[in-house]
């Protein structure tokens, strides 16, 4: 195949696959054997051989392969001349009318610090082995600094570990200020917001102390706690609206469908599984265990591939029903929206796999919405022994307060929040039905909501009763 010819070839093209490619040694060909990552159409990254060698090629194609090209290759000279870590760049090339390429040392078995931060994000916070991981990254992020370049693009997965050493990878996103002299103090806050803002906010309180790493490796300047959390508090508010505007298009997290006839949105890893599942939801829910049936919504427990699984199918009740739901968005896909947006904000709720919208011309219908089965019970079943004594055991009355609390940092309201919409899952409440769920712009739109929301909690026990005494005197309040 020629290296143009990948242009053509999806997202997923058919492996092995064998590229044509020419350097000054002469053509020969890339024989790649995975594939890691790719932008149909503009780039594939994968693991390969090359002249008898192992390497991780960069396959750039279309009509921005040459600014792409020169933007990766100036970024990988960077680090190198400045003395940092990164793997070493073998070959490369840029062919008028092909396309650009640039292969590496492959690092086998080598784990991204993203890898290595999965491991140990469930532990309390700040445990040793978070701070390991996170001194690692503000070290390496602190070297860079010191010899004047910044990664704009910024995350755990572009630094990798092997043979006790850290490398640098990406130089696609690398910039210069001027190299081999210190970054100004402006950009590295703003280029340590991007860092501290990926981090979940449990981790904001302890800012401080972390940032003691990337001093000790870089102590060129004071850096302001404030004019810190300013930039973190700025790249949070963009990432998570970068984040809400790929729900509902085609990108490397969703596989997205949209027309005049319908809306189908599913998590990318998940499109194999969830297409079935779409295709026959009806007659799963017809097979299920049914919690709720007619009227507005039908939801049930469904078994598919020996997975079990929630289906919520939102009825058209009427005629004067679809008057009310045709030319706005549909409460499925408020919900997928909202299950996406608390988990990209670190909040427990079951994960939205696949979302379906059937239309008219766009005049919607029914819809469906996908999600994981928690196996747990609800807060009603949990706290049943205790509504008398409000002896709650002491982990699970904390999870609670600790939800509430994230509902007032981030200024959610659910919208119907009784005990049943509150699942016990992994040592955490999990919050369920978010067809009315807000994300408030403002504490004065926000405050009556929540309140409304926390007497909706205590109105499921006799006000009189221990355990309501107990809540009411714990869960916080604006």
């Amino acid at each position: 195949m020629r290296l143009s010819e990948l242009q053509q070839a999806g997202r997923t093209p058919a492996l092995p696959l064998n590229v044509s490619l020419a350097d000054a040694a002469g053509s020969a060909e890339l024989q790649l054997l995975s594939l890691l990552r790719s932008l149909p159409g503009q780039r594939y990254v994968g693991a390969g051989v090359w002249r008898g060698r192992p390497v991780l090629a960069k396959l750039l194609v279309g009509q921005k392969a040459p600014r792409h090209f020169q933007r990766e290759l100036a970024g990988v000279r960077l680090l190198a001349e400045q003395g940092l870590v990164t793997p070493q760049l073998l070959a490369d090339g840029l062919q008028e009318g092909e396309g650009g390429w640039l292969l590496f040392e492959l690092l086998e078995g080598a784990p991204s610090l993203a890898q290595a931060w999965a491991e140990v994000e469930s532990l309390p916070v700040l445990a040793d082995e978070q701070q390991l991981v996170l001194a690692q990254a503000l070290t390496a992020i602190a070297q860079m600094h010191a010899r004047g370049l910044w990664q704009e693009d910024l995350h755990l997965d572009n630094l990798m570990r092997h043979d006790g050493r850290l490398y640098l990878i990406d130089g696609a996103g690398v910039r210069a200020q001027q190299a081999g002299t210190p970054l100004s103090r402006q950009q590295v806050l703003q280029n340590l917001g991007v860092f501290f803002a990926q981090l979940p906010k449990a981790f904001e309180p302890f800012t401080e102390e972390l940032l003691v790493h990337y001093l000790l490796a870089n102590g060129e300047h004071a850096l302001p706690l404030e004019a810190l959390q300013k930039q973190i508090d700025k790249v949070r508010a963009w990432r998570l609206k970068d984040f809400l505007g790929k729900v509902g298009r085609e990108c490397s997290l969703f596989a997205v469908r949209s027309g005049a006839f319908v809306l189908r949105a599913i998590r990318r890893e998940e499109e194999p599984a969830m297409l079935p599942v779409l295709e026959q939801a009806d007659q799963l829910l017809d097979q299920g265990h049914l919690y709720k049936t007619g009227g507005a919504a039908s939801v049930g427990r469904v078994q598919s591939q020996g997975r079990e699984l929630v289906i919520k199918r939102y009825n058209i009740k009427s005629f004067a029903h679809w008057l009310k739901r045709f030319w706005r968005p549909s409460r499925a896909w408020h919900s997928w929206e909202y299950g996406n947006r608390l988990a990209f904000l670190g909040m427990a709720t079951p994960k939205p796999l696949a979302l379906l919208e059937k239309r008219f011309l766009w005049l919607r219908r029914r819809a469906y919405l996908v999600t994981e089965y928690l196996p747990g019970e609800d807060l009603i079943q949990r706290f049943a022994p205790h509504v008398d004594s409000g002896e709650v055991p002491e982990p699970e009355l904390l999870a609670l307060a600790q939800l509430f609390a994230e509902l007032i940092r981030e200024r959610i309201s659910h919208g119907d929040l009784k005990g049943h919409n509150l699942i016990w899952d992994k040592g955490r409440w999990s919050m369920i039905d978010l067809d009315a769920m807000c994300q408030h712009g403002s504490d004065s739109s926000f405050a009556p909501a929540f309140a409304r929301d926390r007497a909706r909690l205590l109105r499921n026990w006799p006000v009189q009763s221990g355990l309501y005494q107990v809540l009411d005197g714990r869960l916080p309040r604006l």
